[in-house]
């Protein structure tokens, strides 16, 4: 004897709706947003009955508000805003879709859509742009600030060497036009006369530096 087969029991309030779109907006100046389409999806085996309520029903009209979806179809459910005055701008209300079996009263699923009403749609717009342009501009000010600051403190670091650099080479040169020990018509005192030696060492310690000195600023400019 074949065995039927079972279909799993569903948990209430546990099954996921899926409803499109999930925020209606409605603007004062534009009468074809003060009707809105709200599409059902029943993607399961079994057929799901559906009802729709909402937070203050006196300011919407529900085109079939309650009724049935086939297994893996869907419904347009269509709402209208009746209600169009300034007082109601900005104002969220709520709509919640519940879904159960067409042979049970317990909800299986719930969904809940806020609606608002605003007052132009051009306005929003811009707002929005104006946002967008906002943030754009806060992250472009915290990109550059960091690339700014990181640069300085590598330039404040380097400074140091370039100094030393510096003085090694006027004292190498000073040096270097000291008279040579053994000359006596010089009028500079005989402690300050160098020997051969220290000349040279003088002089290699210059072309030394002025190497150094090069690939140092070398590196500033590439950084």
């Amino acid at each position: 004897m074949q065995q039927q087969k079972r279909q799993p029991e569903l948990v209430e309030g546990n099954l996921p709706v899926f409803v499109f779109p999930t925020e209606l907006i409605f603007y004062a100046d534009d009468q074809s947003t003060h009707k809105q389409v709200l599409t059902l999806y029943n993607p399961y085996e079994f057929a799901l009955k559906f009802k729709v309520l909402c937070t203050t029903p006196n300011k919407y009209t529900v085109v079939d508000a309650s009724g049935a979806v086939k297994p893996q179809c869907c419904v347009d459910i269509v709402i209208r805003h009746r209600d169009v005055r300034a007082s109601h701008f900005g104002v969220i209300d709520k709509f919640r879709l519940q879904v159960s079996e067409q042979s049970q009263r317990k909800a299986l699923g719930r969904k809940e859509i806020i609606a608002t009403l605003l007052p132009s749609a051009k306005e929003q717009q811009q707002k929005e742009e104006e946002e967008k342009r906002i943030k754009e501009h806060l992250t472009e000010s915290v990109f550059f600030e960091q690339n700014l600051c990181q640069p300085g403190k590598h330039r404040t670091a380097s400074s140091g060497p370039s100094l030393l650099t510096v003085f090694l080479g006027i004292v190498c040169v000073a040096a270097l036009m000291l008279p040579t020990l053994g000359d006596m018509e010089s009028l500079v005192p005989l402690y300050l006369h160098l020997s051969v030696n220290q000349k040279l060492v003088a002089a290699y310690v210059l072309v030394l530096n002025s190497c150094l000195s090069g690939l140092i600023t070398m590196v500033i400019l590439k950084t």
